[in-house]
């Protein structure tokens, strides 16, 4: 069978929809030259392929070598269709190239008429100039000059020219492909890996900064307590042996959270057996912004305004609604801001790292504040573990909306004594889930139209706590 990149480009769309059906296979992944499998679906126009893509979470604004997008591709090549879809989808209009051309430029240049009317009419600027001083304007035949120089002054641009200008783009929505060797091994040589500065370091061990293969990555080093790997990695499956008096053996398979194929979710990328590694490791995807945790309440550039918070519980919904819908479900998973990441296209990922292994301190809870009353309560294998998910995300809504570590005064001791009998919970706002958690509450898939609806709301029309009573009341008695 021929690669995603091949499929995408001939517009294959029943092997590219059993390739994305792998949870194994990134989308957002790149080929030799930095070509997503959106940039060939736009390029050859295949909008079945385009909408699957985009639908799967393909990302909009993904540059290749060149630092062309998809929307360069469609419009270049006169793909209307594909045009209004990228658009529909918030593709940036005025995005530059290498060369500082826009996506109009490339629609003047090769008279694409239309597409370069609707490029106009959608915010696409007629006076950016390239590396080389030409607007897109100076690019067109007279009379598209004249149609798209009048249409622009109707829009109230300015004609004035705009120099060019080399701007650094992290921060804004654009982003390279993915390393696509990134998801096809399971089993890393610990020698490869160059532990660069720790991040952090808590009971359950340290995190740190590095490098594997030329990409940066988030290492995790496990803190467990005389442990020895019994077994090699065969078949994507570590054997890994903990010789204490409470366990013998344990087996924690790789391949289920390596999940590329979900733009919400952070898969592993793998782990380190022993020796040389002293402990078990975890490596992951370096996300420069860090947890959601740490955008809320630890100060960073980040300005996490309304609209962005419900893009937030949207992406985290999303991710959720994806997770349960594996079988098995991933067990040992507790949802919180912590275990949140975000990506530098603003993207909020679930990571797979954050899951806790049946060897690391059995029974002790982390991040309790999160946690709903049933799983403090029950065994890990009597809690309905989507009802459960769903709790937490009522608390991660009530975050989102206040700006507030939930229980921040008290330790997670006096937390799990006290939300265990529900003694305890977030203000006045989830009161009404003082009876524990039903069944028509665990499906996320109810979530994703309540949350949208939050983001029509004028800002500042309702309090914080008011609007976080409606997000959670649309949420979870949908």
């Amino acid at each position: 069978m021929d690669d995603i990149f091949t499929q995408c480009r001939e517009g294959n769309a029943v092997a590219v929809r059993l390739w994305l059906d792998n949870t194994e296979n990134d989308l957002n992944q790149g080929d030799d030259h930095g070509f997503s499998p959106l940039h060939w679906a736009c390029r050859e126009g295949r909008s079945s392929v385009v909408d699957m893509l985009i639908m799967r979470g393909a990302r909009i604004n993904v540059m290749n070598r060149g630092d062309d997008t998809p929307l360069h591709l469609a419009s270049s090549h006169g793909h209307r269709d594909i045009v209004g879809k990228l658009i529909q989808c918030k593709a940036d209009t005025n995005t530059a190239n290498e060369h500082g051309n826009t996506p109009l430029h490339y629609a003047c240049f090769w008279g694409q008429e239309l597409v370069a009317e609707d490029l106009v009419t959608n915010g696409a600027q007629v006076n950016i100039c390239n590396k080389y001083g030409e607007t897109p304007l100076d690019k067109a035949k007279p009379h598209l000059r004249e149609a798209l120089q009048e249409k622009a002054e109707k829009l109230g641009q300015s004609l004035t020219k705009v120099p060019f200008k080399d701007t650094f783009w992290k921060g804004t929505t654009r982003t390279r492909p993915r390393n696509g060797t990134l998801n096809k091994a399971a089993g890393i040589d610990f020698k490869q890996l160059s532990l660069l500065a720790k991040i952090n370091e808590n009971q359950s061990g340290e995190l740190w900064q590095g490098r594997w293969q030329g990409n940066e990555v988030v290492v995790k080093v496990l803190k467990v307590r005389d442990w020895s790997t019994r077994k090699s990695v065969i078949s994507h499956v570590v054997w890994i042996s903990c010789l204490s008096s409470s366990c013998t053996f344990f087996i924690y398979r790789i391949v289920p959270h390596m999940i590329f194929s979900h733009p919400n979710v952070l898969p592993m990328l793998g782990a380190c057996q022993s020796p040389p590694a002293p402990h078990p490791i975890i490596i992951t995807h370096w996300m420069p912004y860090g947890s959601l945790y740490n955008v809320l309440h630890e100060g960073t550039n980040f300005v996490v305004d309304q609209t962005q918070a419900v893009k937030f519980a949207l992406d985290i919904a999303c991710g959720m609604a994806f997770l349960h819908t594996l079988e098995p479900m991933i067990s040992r998973h507790s949802l919180n801001s912590k275990s949140v990441m975000i990506d530098e296209d603003m993207t909020a990922r679930i990571s797979m790292s954050d899951v806790k292994f049946s060897f690391q301190c059995p029974g002790r809870m982390y991040s309790p504040a999160w946690v709903a009353p049933e799983a403090l309560q029950k065994k890990p294998e009597e809690i309905n573990r989507r009802s459960a998910d769903m709790w937490s995300f009522a608390v991660l809504l009530w975050e989102l909306v206040t700006r507030e570590v939930p229980f921040a005064d008290l330790s997670n001791m006096e937390i799990g004594m006290k939300v265990r009998p529900l003694e305890l919970r977030v203000l006045e706002v989830i009161e009404f889930v003082t009876t524990g958690i039903s069944k028509h509450m665990s499906q996320f898939s109810l979530v994703l139209p309540s949350v949208s609806d939050i983001s029509v709301l004028p800002s500042g029309a309702l309090t914080k706590t008011t609007r976080c009573c409606i997000i959670l009341k649309l949420v979870l008695w949908n």
